[in-house]
């Protein structure tokens, strides 16, 4: 499939259902109830989609692959505050296990789009 805007990009669309599981973990304010963790949290997945949106329009690979690279991180980041809302029982093992799967095939697939667009090419003669 060739990819003519963002929105066809799989790590995106992963970053995307990613956000939709994050929306869902922290709507219970009376269980979740650290506001600051959830906008943190919350913050992490939209930078996740925001850098793969802004690298798409970057011009070049190399500079695609440099907000990939953010992209990448700002879902690790995720994952370390979901320890931190499992360990204060903010939410139980089957959110963080959703949560933490979704992660992982969100950063898999950056990581792969990532290692395609800085595989070396040959010019054509």
């Amino acid at each position: 499939m060739r990819i003519t805007k963002f929105e066809d990009i799989e790590g995106w669309k992963e970053s995307r259902n990613l956000g939709q599981l994050i929306i869902k973990a922290t709507e219970d304010r009376r269980r979740f109830t650290d506001s600051n963790l959830i906008q943190q949290i919350r913050n992490c997945v939209d930078s996740a989609m925001a850098n793969i949106a802004e690298g798409f329009d970057s011009g070049s690979d190399k500079e695609f692959v440099r907000f990939l690279k953010m992209a990448y991180r700002s879902v690790s980041e995720l994952q370390s505050h979901f320890y931190f809302a499992l360990d204060s029982h903010f939410i139980d093992q089957d959110v963080f296990e959703k949560v933490k799967s979704q992660a992982m095939l969100t950063k898999a697939q950056i990581g792969g789009f990532m290692r395609y667009l800085s595989r070396p090419r040959v010019k054509p003669k």
